[in-house]
């Protein structure tokens, strides 16, 4: 049942000289970013202040997950130019701190993890005074292309659990709970100097208490940082919002994780995993 939203979740439509201007760099770049494919409700505040987050690897996902306004089916070819073109751009928008994501390939046997690399080391060699953070898919699991990830040494690693475990087969089908822990407790087990980090969605009919031990789970594997948001579901035909929490509870929640250890939590209803990346740094 469609629900309106509260007035705490109205946005400006994005406009300005810098937002216009990072449109055009992208797209004579021919780069995607996961602030246009995810219709991100920040993208005119963060555009307009000359931050994005690149998304490589194509603008086709492999997988179904039903919240996500990526487009899904066969994903194309890989651009192996991609990566320098990723770091010429950040150049150019002159980031401190740089932020990569891509779509899941489940169709590579790496899932994309050596163009991660790739595009890591190109952005060190173009930018070598920014800092740099990967939102990286679980690659099913494998252990050797997340090794192939920290051998370029991030400064970020972030992967999303999204939702609590008993809305996973519903909410990221060939997804698991389990399964994405362990990717973040490996990195913590593999090196001390990679900040971890995580993203939660609240809204897709989980209870509040629910949201808690899921964040108390991401807390023992090792992780530092932590984002909560509202999920806004981008059309009808994707999963419909539950429930719209109210401010009070998103501090609420970040004010309980800091509690369990947590070096920084965002947490507030238009937070997505990249809002103010740079501030999670000390940038």
């Amino acid at each position: 049942m469609y629900q309106r939203r509260p007035e705490w979740l109205k946005t400006r439509l994005p406009v300005g000289d810098d937002y216009l201007n990072i449109k055009r760099l992208l797209r004579s770049s021919e780069l995607h970013t996961v602030c246009e494919e995810a219709n991100c409700p920040n993208i005119g505040e963060c555009f307009s202040q000359r931050t994005a987050t690149f998304l490589i690897l194509g603008d086709v996902c492999t997988r179904g997950c039903r919240f996500c306004n990526v487009e899904k089916g066969v994903a194309q070819p890989l651009d192996f130019d991609e990566p320098e073109r990723v770091a010429i751009a950040a150049k150019e928008m002159g980031l401190k701190h740089i932020v990569v994501t891509s779509v899941t390939r489940d169709d590579i046997p790496d899932g994309g993890a050596s163009v991660y690399a790739l595009t890591i080391s190109a952005i060190r060699k173009y930018n070598p005074e920014s800092t740099i953070e990967v939102l990286i898919p679980d690659f099913k699991g494998s252990d050797d292309a997340l090794n192939t990830v920290m051998g370029e040494s991030p400064d970020v690693i972030n992967h999303n659990i999204e939702t609590v475990p008993r809305l996973y087969k519903t909410v990221r089908p060939g997804a698991g709970y389990e399964r994405s822990l362990r990717l973040l407790k490996k990195v913590r087990e593999s090196s001390q100097t990679i900040t971890t980090k995580a993203g939660l969605m609240a809204g897709l009919g989980e209870q509040f208490e629910e949201i808690v031990e899921v964040m108390k789970d991401i807390r023992d594997s090792g992780c530092d940082i932590l984002t909560i948001g509202q999920y806004l579901s981008p059309t009808r035909n994707h999963l419909p919002v539950h429930r719209y929490y109210h401010p009070d509870e998103f501090k609420e929640l970040k004010t309980m994780g800091m509690e369990m250890g947590y070096k920084y939590i965002e947490s507030g209803p238009l937070v997505r995993s990249s809002y103010h990346a740079v501030n999670q740094m000390g940038k």
